[in-house]
């Protein structure tokens, strides 16, 4: 019996296990794929990121351009050897470069939640400094090097219940910043690259917002705080009226404005405030130094939408005012502070003629307090497309420097004795005006792909009496001997044409 019953049990045991066997022969049910799926709730181009509720859209562009007679690539060459106009200079400037960008989103009970970050890898052919010794060297500095690209971080902020936190657009400035219809920079504004802040948005409604900010001034808002006192000869023969004196980071820029963003166009009022924080007046802290002085810049943007010319025309404009916080009108894609444009001349007994020029925030000298810079300007720019194919744009600039009269004492002190100024102090005026006029065209033969080409003037009316001259020191920098040249009005012509996909 107990033979049996194990015989039995085994064959059940074998029959079970030859089942098992079977089934796991058969097809199983293979697990749902999760497609990504289209976000409507932003726009165009989000996608649902799998598993959740968080919208991510994926952007960028790559551009190919070459610029004609500039300095450093983009800037017209009004400092360094492009502003020398000789051996130095370089006639033309290669760049290429990949941007990226990643924009997510969720909803909350608060709101939506929002990522935003830009990174561009940029590779340049050139540009070129002098190297001290008659001939030139590539210049360090955004893509470059030689044999390699430069990784930069555009943007990088999160967005929550109205606040904003991290690198984005200064909320001083407009959309267009400096490039109000065009690609090569201009004064008159604020300018477009993103700053370090702590802001929070008022939202409205019907698109109209207020916004406050505190805003990183070191990486963006800072020009010169000059010590007139500390001038040198060298610094002189190029703009700079004194030797640049930051203290450390003591206060950010405060920064409010109001916008209205509606189908007809778009206007914003913004205020800043700067604080000039300056180091001592020596090398050490028993020199003394001078009290901080808050300076501060206002400025009024309007943009004017689907004008009569023609569908998608734009009419962009933007008027600025500064007082000890000159980078809201001069930006740092500028070559401010300091300019040195080179040209002919003929005057008698002048080797060359020179444009010098300098922007600060403040100047001051040993044992004074700071007295603040003076700035205002506008730009503006058409732009009207003849067809979905091109468009042509025209746009402009202008801006002023001014000294108050002390200030001008303290520059003229230095200037007149130090570069032999011939008109003596009653022809020495540091003032000037910068201005810049242009055209642009772009063929765009498939969506998202554009062709352009992009003409600019750029004008340098310096304020020193006609006919003065001065003697310069031997700049080896630059390749220029010392000797006597004319201050004169100074311009200048350049080009830039570009290759740009979007995606």
């Amino acid at each position: 019996m107990k033979m049996a019953k194990s015989l039995f049990l085994g064959s059940a045991a074998a029959l079970i296990s030859l089942g098992g066997a079977h089934a796991a022969d058969l097809p199983v049910k293979a697990k749902a794929i999760e497609y990504v799926k289209v976000c409507s709730l932003y726009g165009a181009g989000f996608y649902y990121i799998p598993g959740t509720d968080t919208c991510i859209k994926l952007g960028g562009y790559l551009r190919a351009e070459t610029a004609f007679n500039t300095s450093y690539h983009y800037a017209p060459p009004d400092s360094g050897v492009g502003g020398a106009h000789n051996r130095l200079s370089e006639y033309y400037s290669a760049r290429v470069r990949q941007d990226l960008l990643v924009d997510t989103r969720t909803a909350t009970e608060y709101g939506v939640l929002r990522t935003f970050g830009e990174m561009a890898w940029t590779y340049t052919g050139g540009a070129y400094s002098g190297n001290g010794a008659g001939g030139t060297t590539y210049t360090t500095g955004i893509g470059n090097q030689v044999a390699q690209g430069t990784p930069g971080l555009y943007y990088a902020f999160i967005q929550f219940a109205g606040f904003t936190f991290g690198k984005a657009t200064s909320q001083f400035s407009t959309p267009w910043g400096q490039y109000v219809a065009q690609s090569f920079e201009l004064t008159g504004s604020g300018g477009w690259d993103p700053v370090n802040q702590v802001a929070y948005t008022f939202d409205f409604g019907q698109g109209i917002s207020a916004s406050l900010s505190a805003e990183d001034q070191v990486s963006r808002n800072q020009l010169a705080v000059w010590n007139v006192s500390a001038a040198s000869v060298g610094g002189l023969a190029a703009g700079a009226y004194g030797a640049n004196d930051f203290g450390g980071a003591r206060a950010p820029d405060l920064i409010g404005s109001v916008t209205v963003d509606q189908s007809w166009g778009y206007f914003k009022a913004s205020v800043a405030a700067h604080n000039n924080h300056v180091a001592y007046y020596g090398a050490t802290e028993l020199t003394g130094h001078p009290d901080d002085k808050w300076g501060g810049a206002g400025q009024l943007a309007l943009s004017i939408k689907n004008i009569p010319t023609g569908a998608g025309d734009t009419i962009n404009l933007t008027a600025v005012y500064t007082k000890g916080a000159s980078r809201y009108n001069f930006q740092d894609y500028t070559n401010a502070p300091s300019y040195a444009m080179y040209g002919s001349t003929g005057l008698a007994g002048a080797y060359q003629s020179v444009g010098l020029a300098g922007v600060s925030d403040s100047v001051f000298v040993t044992g004074s307090g700071q007295e603040l810079t003076t700035t205002f300007g506008f730009n503006g720019g058409y732009t009207h497309n003849w067809n979905p194919q091109w468009a042509s744009s025209v746009f402009g600039a202008w801006s002023a420097v001014r000294y108050n009269g002390t200030a001008k004492g303290y520059i003229c002190g230095a200037v007149v004795p130090g570069l032999a100024l011939s008109t003596g102090l009653a022809g020495c005026n540091p003032d000037f005006n910068y201005a810049v006029v242009g055209t642009r065209t772009g063929w765009t033969p498939v969506k998202g792909l554009t062709f352009s080409a992009e003409l600019a003037y750029t004008m340098l009316d310096q304020k020193y009496a006609s006919g003065s001259t001065v003697v310069l020191p031997v700049q080896n920098s630059i390749a220029k001997p010392g000797t006597t040249y004319e201050l004169k009005d100074q311009n200048a012509l350049t080009l830039l044409v570009r290759a740009q996909r979007n995606f």
